[in-house]
């Protein structure tokens, strides 16, 4: 189902990506400037995976897990940055910034630019200047406040002040085109100017007299990505056909202070177009329309040179998108704007190990619920006895009764909610569905209790030493004594739900939790951490039968725009 969050994704190859970008902003023009684009909610990497349309923000974290933030149907990401150590902004086709709060996972703030679709977003190197550029040709500074930032000055566009045009050759392959977009620019400290663009050059320029320098042909389609290294001694850029290549500065010969740019490493690690890079004094990092992100270590940064240590895959997030019901056989699937309701089909057939049998019933999708207002759901949860639905966007938090006669399902809404409960991250029932723990984003976990048609809320676990820390994981034992509450660190805390205290906090490990299970007869808490679960969801509905649903990366795949074709030797 993580494939159902991603949407659709940009086309690849040639011009597709330039003209998906003006059908994108002529959008965005109809629609007076302040509309989103066309494409449905997406999620993307703060650090090195951004593109067009999409609407949640996921930020990487140094331990390799990721922090969620939920996206919005009028926010449509353009542009990711760091600035001052560990704050976080965005900017979108809507013409707002946006700063996160990293520990509540929320939206600290957001504030109009007053300059129609942000395009692109950058902090200045000290991290206390941000510059946004907007669809009306202005480049606006905002000053960094500790809690927010503050409009500085406006750079107009220039109309006359130019110091040097340098106009990249349209000619591909020996064939003249259209038009040639440059995708991309880097300004180096001795004043070298680095372009890539549609005609698959990476292209030096000398700002100082306009001219070109040198050009390298490395793709028949578009060079749509380019970072360079701290040192400037070597950058990487990403292309439409999936390659990553890789350039260094070294020396002309072994006894010359003379140095040129030379390209030495091609990574084919993509299916897919390439839409961002980054590099690290360690690693080249590459993210695609193929729902990839690659960390690809420098060898000789690496002391053990090994496969695992060349190269790391990281496909989609780790999030609870589906719930089940034992009781009733049912499992309810989260989307960005409606869940939906399915009794699982059975047989009757037998077999041995192995064996994959023929359903006598099949599948039978039972509801379709919808989400009210642009914000994406967060969270949701079926009761085990498959009476109670719940689930949470960013300001609201719904809970349904369902009632089940012969064929026939009715849905009624828990309408008078507790006014602190506007949000959650996480919700969870008890085993015997009489409980709904819910972790809020202001780090507190409340315990409800639910009768008949009933209400009620009995306690609320506060974050502790003061802190703000957000709760993303939840387990309950079967026996409902039991607690157990990931938050956004390494750390898993414990509560006794008979006494409402903390129990205990289990030891931090090097990777965060990505699920989390209470053993039903021995109460042993059972974890696991993002260094090993690419299943989606995986639970007992009785003794004897064992759900697991998985999304295979080839169904993902399937759903994107084919890749750019390439000739093989022979063929």
């Amino acid at each position: 189902m993580a494939a159902a969050e991603r949407g659709a994704a940009r086309p690849t190859g040639d011009n597709r990506t330039s003209r998906r970008r003006r059908r994108h902003r002529e959008h965005c023009l109809r629609t007076s400037g302040y509309a989103p684009g066309p494409l449905p909610g997406q999620s993307l990497r703060a650090r090195a995976h951004v593109g067009p349309g999409r609407r949640e923000v996921s930020a990487g974290k140094e331990s390799g897990g990721q922090l969620f933030f939920p996206g919005h149907e009028s926010r449509a990401t353009e542009a990711l940055c760091w600035a001052e150590g560990q704050r976080l902004f965005s900017a979108g086709l809507n013409g707002e910034i946006i700063e996160y709060d990293l520990q509540a996972l929320n939206i600290k703030y957001a504030m109009d630019a007053f300059g129609g679709p942000i395009w692109s977003m950058a902090a200045s190197p000290s991290g206390s200047q941000l510059l946004v550029g907007c669809e009306d040709g202005s480049v606006k500074l905002f000053q960094i406040t500790p809690d927010k930032i503050q409009f500085e000055r406006n750079f107009d566009r220039q109309k006359s002040s130019t110091v040097h045009k340098m106009i990249v050759d349209r000619q591909y392959m020996g064939v003249s085109k259209r038009k040639c977009i440059v995708w991309g620019v880097a300004f180096l400290s001795d004043g070298t100017v680095i372009s890539v663009d549609s005609a698959g050059k990476v292209q030096f320029w000398d700002s100082a007299t306009g001219t070109l320098v040198k050009s390298h042909l490395i793709a028949n389609a578009d060079v749509q990505s380019i970072a360079v290294a701290n040192q400037e001694d070597s950058f990487v850029v990403g292309t439409a056909e999936g390659t990553v290549f890789h350039f260094q500065l070294v020396p002309v010969t072994s006894n010359s202070g003379e140095k040129q740019w030379v390209r030495t490493k091609p990574f084919q690690h993509h299916t897919h177009d390439v839409r961002t890079v980054a590099h690290s004094p360690t690693s080249l990092i590459s993210g695609g329309t193929d729902t990839h992100l690659v960390i690809r270590p420098l060898m000789e940064k690496v002391e053990v040179k090994n496969y695992d240590a060349a190269l790391r895959k990281i496909t989609f997030p780790h999030r609870r998108l589906i719930s089940c019901s034992r009781k009733r056989q049912l499992l309810l699937f989260q989307f960005a704007h409606h869940l939906e309701l399915w009794r699982l089909g059975s047989t009757v057939a037998t077999g041995k190990n192995g064996d994959t049998l023929p359903l006598s019933k099949n599948a039978d999708h039972l509801l379709y619920l919808k989400t009210k207002g642009p914000e994406n759901i967060i969270c949701s949860c079926i009761s085990p006895c498959g009476s109670w639905i719940a689930y949470s966007t960013a300001s609201r938090f719904f809970l349904y009764r369902l009632n089940y006669e012969h064929d026939n399902l009715s849905l009624k809404r828990v309408s008078k909610m507790p006014a602190f409960l506007r949000s959650a991250l996480q919700i969870l029932f008890s085993e015997d569905s009489t409980k709904l723990f819910v972790a809020s984003n202001q780090g507190a976990l409340h315990i409800f209790q639910l009768s008949g048609g009933s209400f009620k809320h009995l306690h609320a676990f506060q974050p502790q030493s003061g802190t703000v820390e957000a709760m993303c994981l939840l387990a309950v034992s079967a026996d409902g004594n039991w607690l157990a509450a990931s938050g956004t660190s390494a750390g898993v805390h414990v509560y006794n739900v008979k006494q409402l205290k903390l129990h205990c906090t289990v030891p931090a490990y090097n990777f965060p939790v990505t699920a989390m299970a209470v053993a039903p007869n021995t109460n042993n808490l059972v974890i696991a951490y993002s260094d090993q679960q690419p299943l989606l969801f995986m639970d007992l509905l009785d003794e004897r039968t064992l759900v697991a649903v998985e999304r295979p990366l080839d169904d993902i795949i399937a759903q994107l725009p084919p890749p750019i074709k390439k000739k093989k030797f022979g063929t």
